[in-house]
């Protein structure tokens, strides 16, 4: 059995489903905050901080 068989093994046992679901909602909202950061940051970076709270109550 090779490495990704047997990580396959791991992963699909049923207990381990929604750890693997909840990894990969971790991994999308962290690259969703990122963004977000990296947007104000360029806002602020401009002399636009006041757009900063504006943009984010919309």
């Amino acid at each position: 059995m090779g490495p990704l068989a047997n990580f396959w093994a791991i992963v699909s046992v049923p207990d381990n489903i929604p750890i693997v679901f909840m990894l990969l909602l971790v991994g999308y909202f962290t690259y969703l905050s990122f963004d977000e950061a990296r947007k104000n940051d360029r806002l602020i970076r401009e002399g636009r901080k006041d757009q900063v709270l504006r943009r984010m109550q919309e």
